[in-house]
C-alpha cells in the first residue's frame, strides 16, 4: 500500500535529467517507508534496482558479519561472487563491477549505520568508492539510507568529506493526513469520523502502522488488536525501534523522552524534571530524539519582537510513542500473558488529555495543509509553531499565554486554537480573547483567530463571526 510522497518522488525524478551520477541521502523514522519509497522510484522509471541492507547489530554481529551479508545480498541480485570481501573497499569494488553504464541503476544501501557500525573508516571508504568508482557511472543513483538519522547527518550530511558530492538529502516524515485516510479505502465513506481520528491519534501518519488497520473493524478493536495483544505491532515495535535508532546513551535518552509524555518542555524543564543540572547531555539527548523522528523542536519566533525565541520547546511529535509510553508500556507484562482486558479507550486513565495532545500533533504536524484555510496562501510565513509564555509571579506581572499554533507573517499573527472536545461552547471565545490580550502586538501588526476542531460546535460560535476561519478536522482529512 503506497500513498503520497509525490514531493519526494519529484525531487528524485529531477535527478534523471542529469548527465552525471547522483549521491542521495535518505533518513527518517523507522517504519516510515524510506526503502519502499526508493524502490517505488526505481520501479516507476524501469530502473535496475539493487538493495543491500545492513545487519541489525547484536552481541554476535561484527564487521565480518556485515561484509559477508553485503557480499551475499549482492550475489543474490547480480552475477557477483559471494565470498567474503577483505574490506569495505573490496566490497564496494565488487558492487562497482555490477553497475552497467547503459542501464539506469538505483542502488540502495539501507540501514547504512548498521553496515558501518564496526569500522571507523566506513564513511571514508564510501567517499573513496564514490570519488574513484561510482561517480563515473552517469546513469547511477546511489542512495544511502537509514533510520539512525544522527549517524547519516554526522558522517555524511554534515561531513566536510562529502561537501559538493551529495545531490540531495531526503528527510521522510509522516504521511500527510489526506494520504493517511487512503488506508481505509472505499470504506472511508462508511466509517464514522471519530473512528479515523482515534486511530490516527494512536498511530500518527506512519505507513507501517496504518497498513495494519482493518477498515471493517472499529477503532477500538483495531487498537486492541494492534496495541493490547502480545503479538500486536504497536505492542512490540517500540523497544526494537528505540534500541535500533538510539545508539548513544539509550537508557538516559529514554528517560528524557518520558519527560515529554505529558506535554512540551524546554531543556531546562527536562533537567528540573530529572533533578539534574541543565547541560549538554540533556540537549544532546533531545537532539537525538529529534533526529530519530520522535520529537520536534518548535523553533518559533517571539510575536512581540519578531526575534527567535531564546529557548526551544521540545514536543513529542510521534503519537505512537506517547500512546505506547502512557498506556502500553505500563501493562506489558499483563498484555504478554494475554490477561489484559481492554475495555475501550474511555476506560484508560487520563485518555482525554492524551488524545487531546495527539489531536494537536495531527494538526501542528500538518500545518501546511491548514494554511489555505487560514486565508494565508501566497503569504510569506515567517514562523509557525506552538507558543507559550509563562506568566509573571509579580503582583502586576504579565499574564501567561499558550497558543496551540501561532502562524506569523510580516504583517499578521494568526492564533490557531486546536480543540478536540465533545461540545465546544462559546467559552472558547473568551478563552481566545484572553490569549490575544496577553500578547503585545507591534504597531501595524494585525491579529486573526482560527479554530480547528473535532466535536460538536455550538451554533452560537459559528454564527458569532469572531473566528476568521473555522476549520472542521474533516477538511484536513479531505473527506
Amino acid at each position: 500500500m503506497f500513498f503520497g510522497r509525490e514531493d519526494i518522488l519529484q525531487k528524485l525524478d529531477a535527478l534523471l535529467g542529469k548527465h552525471v551520477a547522483s549521491l542521495v541521502t535518505c533518513r527518517g523514522r523507522r517504519r516510515i517507508g524510506k526503502s519502499t519509497l526508493i524502490e517505488r522510484f526505481a520501479n516507476n522509471n524501469d530502473a535496475r534496482f539493487i538493495k543491500i541492507e545492513g545487519v541489525r547489530p547484536t552481541e554476535r554481529t561484527s564487521n565480518e558479519t556485515e561484509l559477508r551479508s553485503f557480499a551475499e545480498q549482492l550475489a543474490l541480485q547480480t552475477d557477483a561472487e559471494s565470498s567474503l570481501p577483505d574490506n569495505w573497499l573490496s566490497a564496494f569494488k565488487r558492487l562497482d563491477h555490477e553497475i552497467k553504464d547503459d542501464v539506469l541503476t538505483v542502488v540502495l544501501l539501507d540501514e547504512i549505520s548498521w553496515m558501518g557500525r564496526y569500522d571507523d573508516l566506513f564513511a571514508d571508504s564510501i567517499k573513496i568508492a564514490w570519488d574513484n568508482m561510482w561517480k563515473k557511472h552517469d546513469r547511477l543513483i546511489l542512495v544511502l539510507c537509514g533510520s539512525v538519522s544522527s549517524w547519516i547527518k554526522e558522517h555524511i550530511v554534515d561531513s566536510s568529506a562529502f561537501v559538493g558530492r551529495r545531490s540531495c538529502d531526503l528527510v521522510v516524515r509522516e504521511l500527510p493526513l489526506k494520504e493517511c485516510v487512503k488506508f481505509w479505502g472505499r470504506e472511508v465513506e462508511r466509517v464514522d469520523l471519530k473512528e479515523i481520528v482515534d486511530v490516527l491519534s494512536v498511530t500518527g501518519g506512519v505507513p507501517r502502522y496504518l497498513e495494519e488497520v482493518n477498515p471493517s473493524l472499529s477503532a477500538e478493536e483495531n487498537i486492541r488488536r494492534m496495541a493490547f495483544s502480545h503479538d500486536g505491532v504497536l505492542r512490540n515495535d517500540f523497544d526494537e525501534m528505540f534500541n535500533d535508532v538510539i545508539t548513544k546513551q539509550p537508557d538516559f535518552t529514554a528517560k528524557v523522552l518520558h519527560c515529554l509524555v505529558d506535554g512540551p518542555r524546554t531543556a531546562a524543564e527536562v533537567a528540573r524534571k530529572l533533578k539534574l543540572c541543565k547541560g549538554g547531555r540533556i540537549t544532546d539527548a533531545l537532539e537525538r530524539l529529534v533526529e530519530a523522528g520522535f520529537v520536534m523542536s518548535d523553533k518559533g519566533k517571539n510575536p512581540e519582537t519578531g526575534e527567535e525565541l531564546r529557548e526551544n520547546r521540545y514536543r513529542m511529535s510521534d503519537n505512537y510513542c506517547r500512546f505506547y509510553l502512557k498506556f502500553v508500556e505500563p501493562a506489558k507484562a499483563v498484555i504478554d500473558r494475554d490477561e489484559y482486558e481492554f475495555a475501550g479507550l474511555d476506560a484508560l486513565e487520563n485518555v482525554d488529555s492524551v488524545m487531546g495532545l495527539a489531536f494537536e500533533n495531527l494538526v501542528v504536524n500538518n500545518y501546511h495543509e491548514l494554511v489555505p484555510y487560514l486565508h494565508l496562501k501566497g503569504t510569506v510565513i515567517t514562523s509557525a509553531a506552538p507558543y507559550l509564555r509563562r506568566g509573571s509571579n509579580a503582583k502586576r506581572g504579565r499574564k501567561g499565554c499558550q497558543v496551540d499554533l501561532l502562524v506569523q507573517t510580516r504583517k499578521s499573527l494568526c492564533f490557531v486554537e486546536v480543540k478536540r472536545k465533545k461540545e465546544i461552547t462559546r467559552a472558547i471565545i473568551d478563552e481566545m480573547n484572553s490569549k490575544i490580550s496577553a500578547v503585545k502586538r507591534p504597531d501595524g501588526m494585525s491579529a486573526f483567530v482560527a479554530l480547528v476542531y473535532f466535536g460538536s460546535l455550538s451554533p452560537v460560535v459559528a454564527a458569532d463571526g469572531y473566528f476568521s476561519a473555522i476549520v472542521p478536522f474533516r477538511k484536513l482529512l479531505g473527506i
